[in-house]
């Protein structure tokens, strides 16, 4: 049964007493974990219990697939319900686990861990099809979602959140759920003794700010927005960000945009070709990085490259002032974005 992702969460929690094995994955690596262990704590509540979870890789039983029937049909010793769980699970499964479905040995659960598959893969379709496997698909939260997960996190430890700071934390969230919950457990760590959470608390604990800025630079001058990179680079030179590190962040970008175009030319669609990138583009993002994707040319990209490289000798090499040199480049690049260069 295909599980959707409004009630994936409800699901994992306390999924059906005739459920035998569930496949959950995704690109959110994160996401997955979460979610497979929320399965495995609803039948044992210690999944650290080599008693009662038996933890296999796909390696393990490409070398014995008996070790599959084996583990499922193990009885625990202390009674109840036993987990098995398979991580990094492929494609190349498929037919163990069709084996498995058919007649599964014993009443262990069946936790199936595995990456992003597409619609058609037969992994995926095995465990959507049969009536007592459930397939739990795993993407990167929403900006609700995100804002959700935000609220209940701070909540649990007795804090509220600003708007303004909710704003703040989602822009630096999404990527993959684990990090995501690192970065909250650092806030509310960072927080703890106070009743509410500030943006400074949020820029002050949760990642690089200079970081995220060169980003919001970045993508202005790769989207043509004169305006929006003004306003990135006043925030930029206010908070003394190095003129260098703006630089070589856009050079960053830039790489990442020819490498996306490099991808496309050799025939792969642009959603497949933007989620291969790693670190992943962030959800916030997205939108913009794929349209500079569409309309900037390999030629042109190397263009403004070359631009980022000559105006980074040029910082290190001459007395003009690196901001300048750093803006003015951004602001060529821009203009390239417009087609006025």
């Amino acid at each position: 049964m295909i599980i959707s992702p409004r009630d994936a969460d409800r699901f994992a929690m306390a999924p059906p007493k005739t459920l035998r094995a569930a496949l959950v994955f995704g690109p959110d690596a994160g996401l997955v974990r979460e979610r497979a262990e929320k399965l495995m704590k609803s039948v044992v509540p210690d999944i650290g219990d080599p008693f009662n979870i038996a933890d296999l890789s796909e390696a393990v039983l490409d070398a014995d697939p008996a070790r599959l029937a084996d583990e499922a049909a193990a009885i625990s010793m202390m009674g109840g319900r036993r987990v098995v769980r398979v991580r990094g699970a492929g494609n190349g499964l498929a037919d163990l686990f069709e084996t498995f479905l058919d007649n599964p040995p014993g009443d262990s659960l069946l936790v199936v861990e595995a990456g992003d598959l597409s619609r058609g893969a037969g992994l995926r379709k095995l465990f959507e099809d049969d009536d007592s496997a459930a397939a739990i698909a795993c993407y990167a939260d929403t900006a609700r979602g995100l804002e959700d997960l935000v609220r209940d996190a701070l909540r649990a430890e007795g804090l509220t959140i600003a708007p303004d700071a909710l704003a703040d934390a989602v822009s630096r969230l999404g990527s993959d759920r684990g990090v995501s919950r690192r970065e909250l457990e650092k806030l509310a760590l960072y927080c703890k003794g106070q009743k509410s959470v500030s943006l400074e608390d949020v820029r002050a604990a949760m990642g690089d700010e200079a970081e995220a800025r060169s980003e919001e630079a970045s993508d202005a001058a790769g989207s043509g927005d004169f305006a929006r990179l003004d306003l990135a680079l006043e925030r930029l030179w206010t908070a003394d960000t190095s003129a260098i590190a703006v630089i070589r962040a856009a050079m960053g970008h830039f790489q990442r945009l020819a490498l996306v175009r490099e991808n496309l030319a050799r025939g792969e669609n642009l959603d497949s070709a933007i989620k291969q990138l790693r670190p992943p583009i962030h959800f916030l993002r997205a939108d913009s990085f794929k349209a500079q994707a569409r309309a900037w040319s390999g030629e042109k990209i190397n263009d403004a490259l070359d631009l980022l490289l000559e105006a980074e000798t040029l910082c290190k090499t001459t007395a003009v002032p690196n901001e300048a040199l750093c803006g003015r480049t951004l602001m060529n690049i821009c203009a390239m974005a417009k087609g006025k260069s």
